[in-house]
């Protein structure tokens, strides 16, 4: 049976939904079968760094959530011929489905004002794990701290807390820390996104270890090279040898080995 692998913050904006992509990628290229799925349903929009649109998603996760289609036709294979990005074009031929949340404004909200079964989402997850036979499940989760995503959080094998060197975003970790380990769980790695390259990443690994008493799986670095692609690619493909792009690796890296 595959892993699930949950990208969490306690706030927007930390770079979640790149972070996901850009590690479900890592794992494809290195062969594994690979599912991403956008839970974050009231804004999604992972489907843009792998070069998708309203027009080519097909079906969508609100579509599922509502029974109007199984959770297998809403797997969309990304590794296909059509990838555009210079980055994307490196996963043509390997094994990897997004399952994407619908764009369109009547299904988001819809969702905000009725909601969802969480139950039958995380049915669908363990779904895709068996009939995919998928290695790795990476879930983009809504930030915050909901029903819905705590019990997605809970069915996790491995779950990444994003978090920016800010005192809104130290605090609210730390919550969700908290909660995590109250939910058992088994891998937890917290990682810092846009640290200042003036920072002494060392001494911050070490302090936010001490304070959460958690591993820091990886520092990436705010640079404005992924700021001008503007979501147009996956960054680590298209850059391998960027500082950013190498610190997302050394993720990557911890969740294989998890």
């Amino acid at each position: 049976m595959g892993k699930i692998v949950s990208i969490h913050s306690f706030r927007g904006g930390t770079g979640k939904s790149n972070t996901t992509a850009n590690l479900a990628a890592q794992a494809a290229l290195q062969g594994r079968r690979v599912g991403v799925v956008d839970t974050d349903i009231q804004s999604p929009g992972i489907h843009v760094l792998f070069g998708l649109d309203e027009n080519s998603m097909g079906h969508t996760l609100n579509e599922y959530l509502h029974g109007q289609c199984t959770i297998q036709d809403v797997a969309h294979p990304v590794g296909g011929d059509t990838l555009s990005g210079q980055g994307c074009k490196q996963l043509i031929g390997k094994t990897i489905w997004l399952i994407p949340s619908s764009i369109k404004i009547a299904e988001i909200s819809r969702v905000v004002k009725e909601g969802y079964d969480v139950n039958l989402l995380n049915k669908g997850l363990n779904s895709l794990l068996k009939e995919l036979k998928l290695d790795y499940l990476f879930i983009d989760t809504h930030p915050g701290l909901n029903e819905e995503t705590l019990l997605s959080i809970a069915i996790s094998d491995t779950l990444i807390i994003i978090l920016r060197p800010d005192q809104q975003d130290l605090q609210g970790t730390a919550v969700t820390v908290d909660i995590a380990r109250s939910l058992d769980v088994p891998n937890l790695f917290l990682m810092v996104n846009k640290a200042l390259v003036r920072y002494d990443f060392a001494q911050m690994r070490e302090a936010i270890q001490n304070t959460y008493n958690a591993p820091v799986a990886g520092i990436l670095p705010l640079n404005e090279d992924i700021v001008d692609m503007g979501s147009a690619d996956l960054f680590s493909l298209r850059y391998p040898d960027h500082p950013w792009s190498q610190a997302l690796r050394r993720v990557a890296a911890a969740i294989f080995a998890a």
